[in-house]
């Protein structure tokens, strides 16, 4: 066997097995998101069927996690003291 086969071999093999390793994480993460899902939408069938046991304001702290956008330093600028020069209309 030439040298040349043989690492083409051993890239082969190390390649499936980080491919391996790759599809199991990526089934796992999978699976955890399957979780997450069934949680949240039990918590929002909880807030429809309960009468109002979990306020339309307690939800939207779950929109503000689900939204991937939104970074720490935008947090709080809407509460901003408005601007204490007359607008132009």
């Amino acid at each position: 066997m030439d040298p040349v086969q043989k690492l083409l071999i051993a890239v082969v093999v190390s390649l499936t097995t980080l491919l391996v390793i790759v599809g199991a994480q990526v089934i796992l993460i999978i699976i955890d998101l399957r979780r997450a899902l069934k949680r949240l939408n039990s918590i929002l069938e909880d807030a429809i069927l309960g009468g109002g046991l979990i306020r339309p304001e307690k939800l939207t702290g779950v929109m503000e996690i689900l939204r991937r956008n939104k970074k720490m330093k935008s947090h709080g600028q809407a509460f901003r003291e408005p601007s204490k020069e007359p607008r132009e209309v």
